[in-house]
Formats: C-alpha cells, structure tokens, sequence
C-alpha cells in the first residue's frame, strides 16, 4: 500500500458501526463501488471487531481507525489490523504514539497554530476536522500559501455537492464523509445502495 493515506481514494467512508457482523458486507460494498480506504471509527463497542473482520475476510479494502484519542486505542486498532490511524485532533503523546505504531496516520487539525506545531515534528499530512465547522474551502485556500507542505484531508459536514470544491484545492488529497454509508441503508443492509453511492464518490476523483 501507498504510505500516503491521502493518495489512496478521492473519498474515505468515515463509517459508524453498531453491529460487527455488517463490517465484511459493508467493505465489499465499498471497495465495489471503488473506494478502497475505509476509516471505521471507534465510536461504538463493535468497531474493534469490525476492522478485525474487515482486516481478515476483505483483502482488497484498506481498513482504518478512526476517532483515535489515546495510545491504548492505537495499540488496540493496530492488534486488529488496521492499516491507517485518524485523529480528531492530537496531543503530543497521541502523536508519538502514532508515529511509534509504523502505519501511516492522519492527526486532526482545525487551526494554522496546530498545523505549524505538527510541521515542526516533520508530519505534512493531516486530517481537516471538523471541515465546515472550521472554514471550509476557504479556510484551506488560505493555508496554501503560507503553508504549501501541509497536506489534508477534510472531513467533517462534507457532502457529495461539496467535496469537489475541497478536492479542486492543491493542498487537499482526498476528503472523508458519510453520505456513501447513510445510516438508514446500513440498517437496512442495503448493500447495493451502498455500491451506488460509493461509486458516484469514487467517480470525483476522475
């Protein structure tokens, strides 16, 4: 795999889990639809299992971790096999913790000041979160001259209207939603909607 989270799609699926056993059949679904990363987020009991089944049975996704906030969740994401670390935000032992764990990791950002401390620890790739709350498109247009090293990924509010202003933006390598994974298609394990969506997302990288 790319060390580069950001060179993997155009749209990670930031994925909410309540039930393990919609993991497999929610990755291949994706991966169907052409979006091969997928960032499940520690947000429920079942997010563990779910990237351990994702990580196992669908070799052609590329399973993170989401909503990683301590050293125990990056030692317990990277025992399940994930592949990929994302932040909200970070501190500085969160930041050393994912830099020990070897695997390519996105930390969390939403000012210039946060953005500058992380450059001074030689890391240029960073999550934008949350996106629209924090400024949107025009908040990263303005990081891009004084900061050109800093590479993002926004995610947080973004949609499939909205993404390919964030995608045109030389500083941003891929974006992070949810619209590819409603929570009312899961529910209803419908799969095939799933593929749909994720293929219109992947379709805005073309």
């Amino acid at each position: 795999m790319t060390s580069s989270v950001l060179d993997l799609a155009p749209v990670v699926p930031v994925v909410v889990l309540e039930d393990a056993a919609d993991a497999v059949p929610l990755a291949r679904a994706l991966v169907a639809g052409g979006l091969p990363a997928i960032e499940v987020t520690l947000r429920t009991a079942a997010a563990l299992d779910a990237i351990r089944a994702v990580a196992a049975e669908v070799p052609d996704a590329v399973v993170g971790a989401g909503t990683v906030i301590s050293a125990g969740n990056v030692s317990d994401t990277v025992a399940a096999g994930a592949r990929f670390l994302v932040s909200p935000g970070w501190t500085d032992s969160l930041l050393d913790a994912m830099k020990g764990s070897g695997l390519p990791f996105l930390p969390g950002v939403s000012t210039t000041s946060e953005v500058v401390a992380l450059l001074e620890r030689g890391v240029t790739e960073m999550k934008f979160f949350p996106a629209e709350a924090a400024g949107g498109t025009a908040y990263l247009k303005a990081l891009s001259a004084p900061l050109p090293q800093a590479r993002f990924c926004p995610t947080g509010g973004i949609s499939l209207a909205s993404a390919p202003s964030y995608l045109a933006l030389p500083n941003v390598g891929c974006v992070g939603g949810s619209w590819m994974v409603p929570g009312d298609a899961v529910a209803a394990r419908d799969w095939d909607r799933v593929e749909r969506l994720a293929a219109e997302a992947a379709a805005l990288g073309a």
